[in-house]
């Protein structure tokens, strides 16, 4: 079972004196929820930072008003307004080349200056594009916005800013679109735990939670938030290490 031996490697792992650093990014935050309400309780009860990755466009102070009960958690700029501009069969994407870039990047500034008005200094300077998808200019764009860093999905590779990325999933999107099955997540998680030097990111969307999701998750953060090999650490962390 991938389970198992997902255990057996943290284990190994303390054993050699080698410690697995994490972080935790929930993506399409707009308002309090009770599917938000349930994942804040949830990190709160494990002692996990979480980023928030917020639709500027859809969202305002109530969700700010909220978050100040929760210091650790972060809040990261997710699009603007988390809509598809690419016209089929190309995949979804809002941050693409389809429209004007000065128009893309008058949006992504704003929702810089509007989340970072909003949430203070909870607030941190990193765009995380909507489904994950960003072209290659308003990429090469951000630094001159404003931004520090971008997170997308999948292993870091060569950019003109600094990468802070999510790795495992726990949705299947190709399929039911609920929790993916816990043992195909625990083997991506073997998978990146045996790259040195990874801060392995899981990533979520509370949203879109089934009792699948929710009890992967819940599993994930009790089996390494005491673990001698593991260590959690917020966005801000990341971004001034």
């Amino acid at each position: 079972m991938n389970e198992t031996e997902w255990l057996r490697e943290l284990d190994a792992l303390a054993k050699a004196g080698k410690r697995l650093d994490f972080w935790l990014r929930d993506d399409d935050a707009v308002a309090v929820t009770p599917a938000l309400e349930r994942l804040l309780s949830l990190v709160d009860a494990q002692g996990v930072p979480l980023t928030l990755a917020v639709i500027p466009e859809k969202t305002g102070f109530p969700l700010a008003e909220h978050l100040q009960a929760y210091p650790s958690v972060s809040v990261a700029v997710h699009g603007w307004s988390h809509e598809s501009f690419s016209r089929p069969p190309a995949k979804k994407q809002e941050l693409g080349d389809e429209r004007p870039l000065a128009v893309v990047l008058n949006e992504i500034q704003a929702g810089l200056q509007k989340l970072k008005a909003l949430h203070g200094q909870r607030f941190q300077p990193v765009m995380v594009p909507p489904w994950n998808r960003i072209s290659d200019r308003i990429a090469d764009s951000l630094p001159g916005l404003g931004y520090a860093a971008l997170s997308v999905f999948g292993r870091e590779k060569a950019a003109g800013l600094p990468l802070i990325n999510t790795h495992v999933d726990i949705i299947d999107w190709k399929g039911s679109r609920g929790g993916r099955d816990p043992e195909a997540v625990y083997a991506d998680l073997l998978a990146y735990a045996r790259q040195p030097g990874l801060v392995l990111g899981i990533l979520t969307h509370h949203l879109v939670h089934d009792d699948m999701a929710w009890s992967v998750l819940e599993r994930i953060l009790m089996q390494t938030k005491e673990h001698p090999a593991c260590r959690w650490l917020s966005l801000g962390d990341l971004l001034n290490s």
